[in-house]
Parts: C-alpha cells; structure tokens; sequence
C-alpha cells in the first residue's frame, strides 16, 4: 500500500497539473461558448504564452510573474487578431473550414516558433524555485502555491466579469442564443472578439505558469495539451465553465495517480479512459444540459 505522504504528493502534482488544464479548458470554453467554432490551435496559445514569457523573462530581465503578465497582454492582442483575420470570415460555413483554418494556424504557429526561438527545449528559473511550502507530511515547492492560487483568482475574476458587469453579461447571453443578443442590441462581434482574446489571454497564463514551474517546452509543446483540452471541454459539458474546472481537475488527478500506480506510459491512455466513461453515463457532459 502507498504511503499517505505520497499519496499526499500526488495529488498535489495532480492538482498542480489540473490547473494548467483548467486555465487552456477555460479559454476554450470562452471561445466555443461566444462564437462556437473549433479551434485546434488553442494549445498553440498557451505554447506561445511560454515561449513570451521566456522571452520576457531572460531576455527583457523581467521578473518572471510579471512576464506571464506581458505574455498575456500580447495573446490577447493576437487572439483578437486571429479573430478578425482567420475565423470570422469562415464564421458559419461549415466545420470543416475552421478546422482546416486552426490545422493551419498549428503550422504556422508552430514553425515560427521554430524559426525565432529553435528547436531546442526551453525553461524558465523561478526565484522561488528552492523554497518549499511544508504541507503535513510533505513539502509543497512554492512555485505550486502561487500557481494554484493564481488560477483560484483568476477564475474568481471570471465569475465576477460575467456576473457583475454589462460586458460580462452580454458575453453570457451571446453564449447562450447569439441572434437574440443581436435583437437586444448586443454588438456579438465585439463579443467574439472579447471572448478570443480573453480566451487567448487564458491559455497563455496556463503557458507561463507551466514555463514558471521550471517544466521544459519546445515549439510542439501545445499540441497534446490541446487535444487534452478539447476532452477536458467534452468532459464538463461544451460551453459550461464550472464543466472546464471539473474536468481540467479530474484530468491532472487521473493522469498523476495513473502516472504513479500503473507507470508513465499509461497516463495520457487514463485519462482519455475516463472521457469514455464520463459521455457512456453522461452523453452530454458532466455539468452539459439535457439534449
């Protein structure tokens, strides 16, 4: 039997993973919720969100939280971007086209990378990176600490934007019918380009905040995690933020605690394992509405 010390440290590395999946859900959700396209690049967002921060960080000599800030700030202007020049043009003709579109928003996203920054794997040193947070029988790096309650705050800031502001609930009713938001006067492409941005803005917070931890990446380090945030979505229920936490939480436990008791080798399969049985029981998602 495991000792409960490392069953203790396990979960906080699943906890830990969970929120870097959380923070890509999230802004995933944002996007499909708005404009309900698919957009396979948004693991490329949190790649890029690493990649500027990094930059940031040892180039600029920016202390490496504020850098995830910068990297942020960027994203959100090249989400926007991406919004007006790739996906609003094919807006309603089909999914095929706006898979094709983020298929080829991967490539170029990805060899650019390549071309500024190479191929070799990249990581950034945290400050704080030697000093631990003793939590029962374990120690906890601090680095952890801050990143679960960054995305605590982050998420709390989220709730509020949308529950307590005009542009937040105008998001929520674009979300939920988009013509009747157009017949209250909404303008939904503003809406669409918020919800890019600030879901861009997300996935490059998960980045840096992945980049801080002292984690390695490279220019194809967003590619799986997009695919992960995709299941996490279909997990939680397409479109519900609360499904995004749920999910992106039961995701890094699964993948950790398989990690640990079957071997790494069958950690990616796990989790996937558990998408099948959360759509066999619950075809529309954890927190989905009923058909």
């Amino acid at each position: 039997m495991a000792d409960i010390g490392i069953l203790l440290q396990v979960t906080l590395w699943g906890v830990f993973a969970g929120c870097i999946y959380i923070l890509l859900a999230t802004g995933l959700t944002l996007i499909f919720g708005v404009m309900k396209v698919v957009n396979f690049a948004h693991g490329e967002f949190l790649m890029l969100g690493a990649f500027l921060s990094y930059f940031a960080a040892t180039i600029l000599g920016v202390h490496p939280y504020v850098a995830i800030l910068i990297s942020m700030a960027v994203m959100a202007l090249v989400g926007i971007a991406t919004e007006r020049l790739c996906f609003r043009p094919i807006l309603g003709t089909g999914k095929l086209n706006e898979i094709i579109v983020s298929l080829g928003l991967i490539l170029i996203f990805q060899n650019m990378v390549a071309h500024v920054w190479g191929n070799d794997g990249k990581s950034i040193r945290s400050p704080y990176e030697d000093i631990t947070f003793p939590l029962g029988p374990v120690s906890m790096p601090l680095d952890y600490v801050i990143i679960i309650l960054a995305t605590a705050l982050i998420l709390l800031a989220i709730h509020v934007f949308q529950t307590r502001t005009g542009l937040g609930r105008a998001m929520r009713a674009t979300s939920q019918n988009r013509e009747a938001a157009k017949l209250m006067g909404i303008d939904v492409e503003r809406i669409d380009m918020l919800s890019f941005g600030l879901g861009s803005a997300l996935a490059a917070f998960g980045g840096g905040l992945w980049a801080v931890s002292g984690q390695v990446f490279n220019y194809q380090s967003g590619s799986v995690p997009a695919i992960k945030a995709f299941a996490i979505i279909i997990i939680g229920g397409l479109g519900s933020i609360p499904g995004a936490i749920a999910g992106g939480l039961l995701y890094g436990l699964a993948e950790n605690f398989a990690a640990y008791f079957l071997g790494a080798a069958w950690k990616d399969a796990t989790s996937f394992i558990l998408l099948t049985i959360v759509l066999t029981f619950r075809p529309t998602g954890l927190f989905g509405g009923e058909e």
